[in-house]
């Protein structure tokens, strides 16, 4: 599992970096926003932006520090370190990107909500796909890891979905911005992996 994670996270990035240059690519992200702006209905509108409060970095790391202590009561803190490096690492990462690319957001008459920074890559995107991707990893022994993994995907694919919807961000960051946590969660767990064998 980490390392298929591993060779989606290098494919899917390398096609999102190399859709920047690409006039074709663009104008499909920009047909793809614009599309979905002109299918909007109240009900999702209010899902979209509730999604966005919660697929924030204070959300998000309000979470992860419930999901810690939680942790901590068992007291598995291995897997407290593994998180919090997981998490902060997905954060700095998106944020790097950023302000590498420097990418323009779509037009803002296309914004339903309030955005920070540039466009590329999706933070949101890359919070929720670093988080789903710490559950199924952390849990892969779990009896109902299935569950867990499919509810893992469907939180990815609607933080990643409700971004393009809301008009703040182009497919291609949603890609890059899964892509950088498949990469990062899935190296940091095979060095987890490596470090706890005898």
């Amino acid at each position: 599992m980490p390392r298929m994670l591993l060779l989606v996270g290098c494919f899917v990035l390398i096609i999102s970096v190399l859709s920047l240059n690409s006039a074709q690519f663009n104008q499909f992200d920009l047909t793809s926003v614009e599309w979905m702006s002109q299918h909007r209905f109240a009900i999702f509108n209010q899902i979209a932006i509730g999604l966005s409060v919660l697929g924030g970095m204070p959300f998000v790391l309000f979470l992860t520090s419930l999901w810690c202590l939680y942790l901590a009561w068992y007291k598995k803190y291995i897997e407290i370190v593994f998180i919090s490096i997981g998490i902060f690492g997905s954060i700095s990462f998106a944020w790097l990107l950023k302000f590498t690319f420097i990418r323009p957001r779509p037009p803002e008459i296309y914004h339903l909500v309030a955005s920070y920074g540039s466009s590329f890559p999706s933070a949101h995107s890359c919070y929720a796909a670093a988080l789903g991707c710490l559950m199924i990893l952390i849990y892969r022994q779990h009896a109902r890891h299935k569950l867990i993994t499919l509810l893992a995907f469907i939180w990815m694919l609607s933080m990643g979905i409700s971004r393009v919807y809301v008009g703040v961000h182009f497919p291609s960051d949603v890609l890059s911005g899964w892509s950088i946590s498949f990469i990062w969660i899935a190296l940091l767990y095979l060095a987890y992996i490596k470090s706890s064998k005898p």
